[in-house]
């Protein structure tokens, strides 16, 4: 496989995991469920942020530079 596989994969997959983040912090009724689904979210967008940063992968390119995974754990609905 080509490494313009790896990148097209990487550039869909940011903001799919953004968009259902987003789309489960709309939806939460706030139960104990909802709310460890919002953390796991969270995790994940930042773990994918942190790896992008130590490979010195801008966030532009996977997606990411315009979210901050803390807005998940506020009880703000967007």
């Amino acid at each position: 496989m080509d490494k313009g596989s790896y990148k097209n994969y990487l550039e869909d997959l940011g903001p799919i995991i953004k968009e259902y983040a987003l789309e489960e912090k709309n939806n939460s009724s706030g139960s104990e469920f909802d709310n460890g689904q919002l953390m796991a979210f969270h995790r994940v967008i930042s773990l994918m942020q942190q790896q992008a940063e130590a490979f010195e992968i801008p966030l532009s390119e996977i997606g990411l530079q315009d979210f901050n995974p803390f807005e998940l754990l506020s009880s703000d609905k967007e």
